[in-house]
């Protein structure tokens, strides 16, 4: 596959999701992201009222995440902080499932969480991807995982936080995307550090990729 890097940047969700970040690195990563006009700005809630601000006029979406990065918050309290960051400029929502509740078998738990933020997202018109934190999961959980976020009414599955153990691989993104065929986008996110590599995620099945290093692999 051959891409321009303004093609490859559209890809890209780029991302500072850091515990440390500060005021002015998330200026400077919005900043980056206009510069190459990247897919998005991924951050933690918090700052989104201030990357909202930066990005405006522009192409490139705030997007945050939800209930990250253990899955393990209350519905209710990611149906509020989805709600929240929508209403300060959101306009995607990436949201870690129950990853204890899929693992004990409890698939319809599972499906009730997502589908409940879901329905909080797509009632402001916004889109919903769900984390499923690949690297706690074998095959069989990754596919019954992707087929909760179908049935819940997510609109892509997304391998990895980036805070765990492993981050995405070719072999989880192509077991994705032949789980939700063309119905549901596929997110690879966690440790794509060139452009190799992030070309490698999209012929194996990503459609948007979550990175840290987009200046590098752009410049590459």
């Amino acid at each position: 596959m051959k891409l321009t890097t303004a093609e490859l940047a559209k890809y890209l969700d780029h991302t500072n999701l850091k515990p440390d970040a500060t005021e002015e690195e998330i200026i400077q990563t919005c900043r980056e992201a206009l510069e190459y006009n990247t897919a998005s700005v991924c951050v933690n809630s918090y700052w989104m009222p201030l990357v909202t601000k930066e990005l405006e006029g522009s192409t490139v979406n705030p997007i945050t995440v939800v209930g990250f990065p253990l899955g393990a918050t209350n519905t209710a309290t990611k149906v509020y902080e989805a709600n929240t960051s929508i209403d300060e400029g959101a306009e995607e929502i990436d949201m870690v499932i129950n990853i204890g509740e899929l693992l004990a078998g409890h698939d319809e738990n599972v499906t009730a969480d997502i589908k409940a933020v879901a329905e909080a997202v797509h009632a402001k018109g916004k889109l919903l991807k769900v984390i499923l934190e690949t690297s706690y999961l074998n095959e069989d959980q990754v596919v019954r995982a992707c087929k909760a976020s179908e049935a819940a009414g997510a609109d892509y599955v997304k391998t990895s936080t980036g805070f765990s153990s492993e981050g995405a691989t070719l072999a989880n993104v192509s077991l994705m995307r032949t789980t939700v065929g063309d119905r549901l986008g596929v997110k690879a996110s966690g440790g794509i550090h060139s452009r190799k590599e992030a070309i490698d995620m999209i012929e194996a099945g990503a459609s948007r990729l979550g990175v840290s290093a987009t200046v590098k692999i752009l410049a590459e």
